[in-house]
C-alpha cells in the first residue's frame, strides 16, 4: 500500500485532489481537466495548499494543461472523476497513481484513501474535446451530469 509504506516510512507524499473550492470542507469536482482548483495535501505534515488549474481557462488541452500542473507540483496521487485519455497517459508515464473519488468533501476523501477505500483507475476515461464524449455520443456535460441535447430530448420523446 502506498499510503502505509511512504507515509509512515518517512517519505514525502502528495495527493492532489481536483476541487469546487479552496478548503478541506469543498467538495470535489468529477472534471479533472476543468476542475476550477488542485488542492495539493502532504499526508506527512497534514499541509495543504490550493493552486488554481491552469486547464480550467484553455480553449483545449485542458486534461493534459492540468495533468502537466501537477506533475510539476510533484503529485504523488490525483484523485478525481474522469481523466481523459492525454491526460491519463501523461500521468500513468509520469508514476502518478490515479483514484476515482465522488463529489463529497475533500477532508473525506483523503480519509477514504488513507482507508484504502478508493478506486484505482486503471484505464483512461472518454475523450471530452470541446466539452463533448466525442467517442460515446453527441451528449455533453453539464454541471458534471450528462445530458442530452434539447433536439435529442424531443426527438426521444416523440
Amino acid at each position: 500500500m502506498v499510503y502505509a509504506n511512504n507515509y509512515r516510512g518517512g517519505f514525502q507524499v502528495k495527493i492532489a485532489l481536483s476541487s469546487k473550492g479552496k478548503n478541506l470542507g469543498s467538495q470535489m469536482d468529477l472534471r479533472f481537466g476543468r476542475a476550477e482548483y488542485f488542492m495539493i495535501y502532504d499526508l506527512n505534515s497534514d499541509e495543504f495548499k490550493v493552486i488554481e488549474n491552469k486547464g480550467y481557462v484553455s480553449s483545449g488541452g485542458a486534461g493534459i494543461a492540468s495533468a502537466q500542473q501537477l506533475i510539476d507540483q510533484g503529485a504523488d496521487i490525483i484523485v478525481s472523476g474522469n481523466f481523459g485519455p492525454n491526460a491519463y497517459e501523461l500521468l500513468e508515464d509520469s508514476g502518478i497513481k490515479m483514484y476515482r473519488g465522488s463529489e463529497i468533501s475533500l477532508k473525506e476523501l483523503i480519509e477514504k484513501y488513507k482507508l484504502e477505500q478508493l478506486e484505482k483507475v486503471t484505464e483512461a476515461g472518454p475523450s471530452q474535446k470541446g466539452g463533448t464524449l466525442n467517442e460515446y455520443s453527441s451528449s455533453q456535460w453539464e454541471g458534471g451530469a450528462l445530458v442530452k441535447p434539447l433536439y435529442l430530448q424531443i426527438y426521444l420523446y416523440y
